[in-house]
């Protein structure tokens, strides 16, 4: 009965563990937004400035946002994004598209890239949180 009761505890302590490291890894993603705010919005009101609105990323081909200017390379990339190519991409963007316009030094750090990833992947195309 004992045995039945660890087992059953470790089980729950693991599971409250992986739900709030997600929590964290989600709000440590919001933190490395700020890297992005200065031109990229999520949200219910994003618009596109500097760069285009990234509601929706994950699934969502290259230079595909409407209203936004893209450069010929973003609109001719062949990109889906999917968590793969947004790593390598934003480790280092004018490396995965040459000829972007995006200026901007990339993120290296393993984590902090799965951390963004987790943020971003919060938000629909509508801008909704799902």
């Amino acid at each position: 009965m004992i045995a039945r009761s660890l087992v059953a505890a470790l089980a729950l302590a693991a599971v409250s563990f992986a739900t709030s490291a997600n929590a964290q890894d989600v709000a440590a993603g919001e933190k490395s937004f700020n890297k992005c705010r200065a031109c990229h919005q999520v949200g219910e009101t994003a618009k596109n400035t500097v760069g285009p609105v990234l509601n929706g990323l994950f699934g969502r081909k290259s230079g595909t946002i409407e209203g936004y200017n893209y450069t010929d390379a973003n609109k001719n990339s062949g990109i889906t994004w999917d968590d793969a190519v947004f790593a390598e991409y934003i480790k280092d963007p004018k490396a995965k598209i040459p000829g972007t316009k995006m200026a901007f030094a990339g993120i290296k750090k393993e984590d902090e890239i799965k951390d963004l990833t987790a943020f971003l992947k919060q938000y629909g195309a509508d801008g909704k949180k799902k």
